[in-house]
């Protein structure tokens, strides 16, 4: 042991060391998501090894000069750029550390689960880089940037029965408030940039109105309008006001504990015996502006990347053809811009086999489909609708015509746009790290086949397909194996509806 010369840096150690001694989502006015915790996490057991951390880990954080054993910190330079992200990260913390019962639970849950977190922690490193960025931009703590893994797991497509959306996730009203796009082709609330810059006006708006950032994440979770009622009713009885003093509902008061928790993890990992994952310090995407409409598969094929690595970054999209009418840019891999463009200025190929097509008296979805040479489930799925939806004369469909010119673009303005709260994942979900998924769902009581495949962001259909069904009937407790396109977070038992 021994006590290290200046004063600023065993003052970043004692943070440090605080950080890592403290223990470790109903979104009120803006709604849930699937996440890589459970509702009720107090439960999970921790294991023998995690007892072991949590049992020699002090319990409140000290800002005073302490002895530390050097070797065993992570220390940092901060005069020094960062080479791993984390480091980043680590540096710009600036909330005040929590200590209570809550963090320890968190924390044991996450050190239980490690294969949950490595799996959010790699499937982040696309997204990491763009928000820290940001944050850093507007002067916010880094602490915001472990938000998505309470509130997704960094799942940009993660989807909740509130109708929540995105990694940030936003319900449709306060999305629309926050100035992101919803309509038949495109979902704002999916999109990495435009859904990290209305969620950090968000989170500084409740600052603001807090200047606590406790309360702006209670406020972010259960909403700014149950916050501060919760404010006024112990302030009324003489009773503090502070996060810990509220009376609020289980999953909000667990809420910032959740954060804290990986906060303490990301902090000092090797206390904790976790491996993070090194994200390099520089950024995973760039954008490129569109001129055409084009295909999400032929865009991916032009920038030589998978279809499924193309979608995890451009999942706003509600269709397989990416219209020029919406704002939106398309994201593709850093190392991957320069391919695309070179391609698409040498492309001869159509970059467009989508088109509209406007229903005529008589038609139905099967006769649609034959004349087209496509399948009833994909007109279904390129078009949001069921099997048994019933075709009205006019009503324009989205149909695949592989004789269409190199530059006809699809007729936008006669596609009827859907009902805001109607507009999901459709079918076109990153396909990513889908072995290790929840792939089995046990039907409860007020279940149906469509709120089921609209939960998951699948159709009736592939629901049907994958499991023998020749009906829609079901039955309560009835096992469905979920289609193998799906990306869930977490078992669907844990996932609860909340709306912000």
């Amino acid at each position: 042991m021994h006590r290290h010369p200046t004063l600023f840096l065993t003052l970043a150690l004692s943070l440090l060391a605080g950080c890592a001694a403290l223990p470790g989502p109903s979104t009120g006015d803006r709604g849930t998501s699937p996440t890589a915790t459970p509702s009720n996490p107090q439960a999970a057991t921790p294991s023998a090894a995690a007892n072991a951390v949590l049992s020699a880990t002090p319990q409140s954080a000290s800002l005073l000069p302490v002895e530390i054993d050097a070797p065993k910190f992570h220390t940092l330079d901060l005069t020094l750029h960062a080479d791993d992200l984390w480091d980043r990260i680590r540096t710009g913390f600036a909330i005040p550390n929590m200590s209570s019962p809550l963090v320890v639970d968190q924390q044991a849950w996450y050190l239980s689960h490690q294969d949950s977190l490595q799996r959010a922690v790699e499937r982040s490193s696309h997204y990491l880089y763009h928000v820290v960025e940001e944050l850093e931009k507007r002067g916010l703590p880094t602490e915001l940037a472990l938000l998505p893994f309470i509130e997704s797991a960094y799942n940009p497509m993660a989807y909740s029965r509130a109708h929540a959306s995105g990694m940030w996730q936003f319900i449709p009203t306060t999305g629309k408030n926050y100035n992101l796009q919803q309509d038949w082709w495109h979902d704002d609330r999916r999109d990495v940039v435009a859904s990290t810059d209305a969620a950090l006006n968000y989170l500084e708006m409740l600052y603001q109105m807090h200047g606590d950032w406790t309360l702006a994440l209670a406020s972010y979770n259960w909403g700014e309008g149950a916050v501060k009622r919760a404010i006024d009713r112990n302030a009324a009885a003489g009773r503090p006001t502070d996060y810990l003093s509220l009376n609020m509902p289980e999953e909000t008061r667990n809420y910032y504990p959740k954060l804290q928790a990986l906060k303490n993890i990301i902090a000092n990992p090797e206390a904790f015996g976790v491996v993070l994952p090194r994200i390099d310090n520089q950024p995973y995407f760039a954008t490129v502006p569109r001129s055409h409409d084009i295909d999400i598969r032929t865009a991916a094929r032009l920038a030589d990347m998978p279809v499924e690595d193309f979608k995890a970054l451009n999942p706003s999209f509600n269709r397989p053809v990416i219209s020029a009418s919406t704002d939106a840019m398309l994201l593709l891999p850093a190392d991957r811009v320069a391919v695309f463009e070179t391609n698409l200025q040498g492309n001869s190929q159509p970059l467009v086999t989508w088109v509209a097509y406007t229903a005529k008296r008589g038609d139905r979805l099967d006769r649609i489909a034959s004349k087209f040479g496509m399948s009833v489930a994909s007109l279904c799925e390129a078009n949001s609708l069921t099997s048994r939806s019933r075709v009205k004369p006019g009503q324009a469909l989205l149909v695949q015509n592989h004789s269409v010119p190199t530059h006809a673009l699809v007729q936008t303005a006669v596609l009827a746009p859907v009902q805001e709260e109607k507009i999901i994942r459709a079918s076109y979900a990153p396909d990513t790290d889908v072995r290790h998924a929840a792939t089995v769902y046990a039907v409860r009581r007020g279940d149906t086949l469509f709120s089921i495949a609209k939960h998951f962001g699948t159709s009736v259909e592939a629901l049907k397909a994958q499991n023998g069904l020749g009906s829609t009937a079901l039955s309560l407790g009835q096992r469905l194996t979920l289609p193998s396109t799906l990306l869930a977070i977490s078992q669907p038992s844990t996932v609860k509806g909340r709306g912000h």
